[in-house]
């Protein structure tokens, strides 16, 4: 958590709006910001596709007093950030998103870069990390529907497996067979990589042990070895892929069913009214009017065009185009 002296002030620059955290008690080590951040929003939540994280670290230590939020950084917005003597800077979205072969003066991402550690700045961006959040950015555009149940669209997965290892490998030993040797033998692979439990069945009335080997990747592959010199125990042998688990209210894009359906006109208001907004843009779908009836809503931060593909919904709201076949989008 930041500090309890810390205080938000706004700022403007163009059309582009940021704030200032800045704690007058104390300063702030980098890493237990970016600890903190983590907290807040793992960044195991962001997609696969997308560049989160610290991307310019100055040399440590790095002590934090400014925290400057914006949502695109800019040169205007990293100029402001300097004049206000930020430690780092937080922009939604990252300002480095391909790789970089040289940092010259010559694009205005490199020259960012330059001036940040120049200026001994850093810069972190969570991007789609918060959009997925349990209280991120989707979470946050779902509370202006009025009362609804939600549910995210593609769940994120937990950061970590929740046994050992990321396959089991599962087999019988039955009475002829020393299971202490054999469970001897298979505790011995992988140094550690693997972890053994084991259970009594039944199987054609006759009594079994079943031995299950959780284990990563690099040592299933001996494991594996171990077990096909014993055609007994080999033969009867399943490899399951262990897959991490899904986090039920993390994710991208949020599906959500209204308590009571409303008209598209009474949606609209609520969402400009919730947003701040004086209009919105709305396509209507084939036969739809602004009485049509509201139920269920599916909503993505960004343009969400690959993840509210295929979604069945009244109404899109999203900031890309309208989905082709769509029933209405606001976007």
């Amino acid at each position: 958590m930041l500090p309890s002296s810390v205080h938000l002030i706004p700022t403007t620059v163009r059309l582009v709006q940021s704030w200032i955290y800045n704690s007058s008690r104390s300063f702030m080590d980098l890493k237990s910001l970016l600890s903190s951040l983590s907290d807040f929003a793992s960044l195991s939540f962001a997609e696969s596709w997308d560049n989160v994280g610290l991307l310019v670290e100055p040399s440590p230590p790095h002590p934090v007093n400014t925290l400057f939020l914006t949502n695109d950084l800019t040169e205007e917005v990293m100029e402001e950030a300097l004049q206000k003597k930020a430690d780092l800077i937080l922009s939604y979205h990252p300002p480095i998103f391909q790789p970089m072969k040289h940092i010259t003066w010559k694009t205005w991402r490199e020259r960012l870069v330059i001036r940040a550690l120049e200026n001994r700045v850093g810069i972190y961006s969570p991007h789609t990390a918060y959009d997925a959040a349990p209280q991120g950015v989707n979470n946050w555009l779902a509370k202006g529907l009025g009362a609804c149940t939600s549910r995210p669209i593609h769940p994120s997965k937990a950061p970590s497996y929740p046994t050992q290892g990321t396959h089991r490998v599962e087999f019988n030993v039955n009475h002829t067979q020393d299971l202490d040797k054999v469970m001897s033998a298979v505790k011995g692979i992988g140094d550690g990589d693997v972890s053994v439990t084991s259970f009594s069945v039944r199987i054609d009335d006759e009594e079994h042990v079943r031995v299950s080997v959780n284990c990563t990747q690099k040592a299933l592959m001996k494991v594996v070895a171990f077990l096909s010199q014993n055609r007994q125990l080999y033969q009867k042998t399943e490899i399951l892929s262990l897959e991490k688990p899904l986090l039920l209210h993390t994710g991208m894009g949020r599906l959500c069913t209204l308590d009571e359906p409303v008209s598209l006109a009474t949606m609209i208001e609520r969402i400009k009214r919730y947003l701040k907004l004086s209009h919105i843009r709305l396509a209507l779908g084939v036969g739809k009017t602004l009485e049509s009836s509201i139920k269920v809503v599916a909503l993505c931060a960004g343009s969400g065009r690959s993840i509210l593909q295929g979604v069945e919904a009244d109404l899109y709201l999203t900031e890309g185009i309208p989905l082709p076949g769509a029933e209405t989008t606001v976007f």
